[in-house]
């Protein structure tokens, strides 16, 4: 898992919006963050706080995160 979620915050990083990444905003109290996928149900929840830097929040499955 640390060798993919790697993999997806380079190509963050690279590419901010490539279709791998499904890279989203949340809404609600939630809107202020983007979510990125690592796998099928893993994902990173961030904030982009300037040209080059992200902070990162959560990562987690889509339940643990959103429940």
């Amino acid at each position: 898992m640390k060798a993919r979620v790697g993999e997806r915050l380079e190509l963050l990083v690279g590419n901010e919006f490539d279709p791998l990444l499904n890279n989203h905003k949340l809404q609600g109290e939630d809107a202020s963050y983007r979510s990125i996928n690592v796998t099928g149900d893993v994902r990173i929840v961030y904030r982009k706080t300037s040209r080059d830097a992200y902070l990162l929040v959560a990562i987690g499955t889509h339940s643990e995160l959103y429940s």
